[in-house]
């Protein structure tokens, strides 16, 4: 991995967006090198001057073996359509199997672009809190009162970001069974199911969900997984056939938006990047353990359980009374740059996300200057 001089060479938003006094660990992207097996896929295409228009039919058979080597799920390559990215997947589904000011529930603090999409889209917005004691949970009495009243869909976010749980199958079955009961589309981003540590599994919503006939969506993508955000491709695959026969009516033009290189490298991903993963999933996993000593040492008032997945960091800052803004306060203060709580959410009022899919000098001297603005 670069040093801190090296990655400021980047010119992505993460080493952008603030001045270079400002530590950034915000934006969900890593500082690591891309798995080898991408970057020369990516070399040879470069080299046979390959940046034309996407095809992306063969990549249905190898996202099919994927997850059936990962997951334990079975994907028939023709319910898979390959998309631009898992939001623009959403913004298709919701304009293809719901109709104007339906309501979709999210369950905050959730991942930001989740509000602006379904507002977009013109369906209604429904928040059903995730519960929080030690640990999160599905408001299960919430999410059943908000479907019995003619809510049409709910937007699933399955690793959660930024909360890090990952949905057991129990979950997952009694969601399944409440969606059954009130007729209720499940749309699944599972963008973050590579990135799930030792001794938790992801169970794909859709395998469970399919064999009781519900009408499932589910958008992957290697993006987080193998860093690859910016060269756009996800796929979003039908958990129904009637939703399989609405997707077949799709316009050409979701196709058109597919970048080429980010097919080439999700192939890439898919097929030959899993040692890479592994290794990075180590790194991440001691990463993880090193906030929680590290903020136990230097800033033992912030709340803290270490995800069960992606390479966030969901801090409780609120006895710190830094405002409902925690983020904002550090960086001010400390130049230390992390994602606000509040964008979240309301649920996100005096919490911020660390990004900490860095090395461990770069998260050390994140959290030590937190630690001495706060001091």
């Amino acid at each position: 991995m670069l040093d801190l001089s090296g990655l400021r060479e980047r010119t992505s938003q993460k080493w952008r967006q603030y001045p270079r006094d400002v530590l950034p660990v915000f934006v969900a992207e890593m500082d690591y090198a891309l798995a080898p097996p991408i970057a020369q896929a990516l070399h040879d295409a470069i080299d046979r001057s390959d940046t034309g228009y996407a095809w992306p039919h063969e990549l249905r058979e190898t996202f099919s073996r994927y997850a059936r080597k990962s997951f334990d799920w079975t994907v028939s390559p023709e319910r898979v359509v390959i998309v631009n990215d898992v939001m623009g997947g959403v913004s298709e589904t919701l304009r293809t199997l719901t109709h104007a000011d339906d309501g979709v529930v999210i369950m905050p603090p959730v991942y930001p672009p989740f509000f602006e999409i379904v507002a977009v889209a013109q369906r209604r917005i429904v928040e059903v809190p995730l519960l929080h004691n030690d640990r999160y949970a599905i408001d299960w009495n919430d999410l059943e009162m908000a479907f019995s009243r003619a809510v049409r869909c709910l937007l699933l976010c399955h690793p959660h970001n930024p909360v890090g749980r990952v949905f057991t199958r129990t979950e997952l079955e009694r969601l399944a069974q409440l969606a059954q009961h009130y007729s209720v589309l499940v749309i699944s981003d599972e963008i973050h199911a590579p990135l799930v540590y030792s001794g938790t599994t992801h169970v794909p919503f859709a395998a469970v969900a399919e064999p009781l006939g519900i009408d499932t969506v589910t958008l992957m993508s290697a993006s987080k997984g193998w860093n690859i955000a910016g060269l756009k491709c996800a796929q979003m695959i039908a958990g129904s056939e009637r939703v399989h026969a609405q997707f077949k009516q799709l316009p050409a033009d979701v196709t058109d938006r597919i970048g080429h290189l980010g097919v080439i490298a999700t192939a890439a991903a898919y097929e030959h990047g899993q040692p890479w993963l592994r290794e990075t999933l180590a790194l991440l996993d001691k990463n993880r353990r090193l906030v929680a000593t590290l903020l136990a040492k230097h800033l033992p008032q912030i709340g803290y359980r270490e995800p069960e997945a992606t390479y966030l960091a969901w801090l409780d800052c609120r006895v710190l009374q830094l405002g409902d803004d925690p983020a904002q306060a550090f960086i001010e203060r400390a130049h230390v740059a992390l994602s606000h709580g509040p964008e979240f959410g309301e649920a996100g009022r005096g919490f911020a996300r660390l990004n900490f899919a860095t090395s461990n000098e770069i998260v050390a001297e994140a959290i030590e200057r937190m630690a001495r603005t706060v001091a």
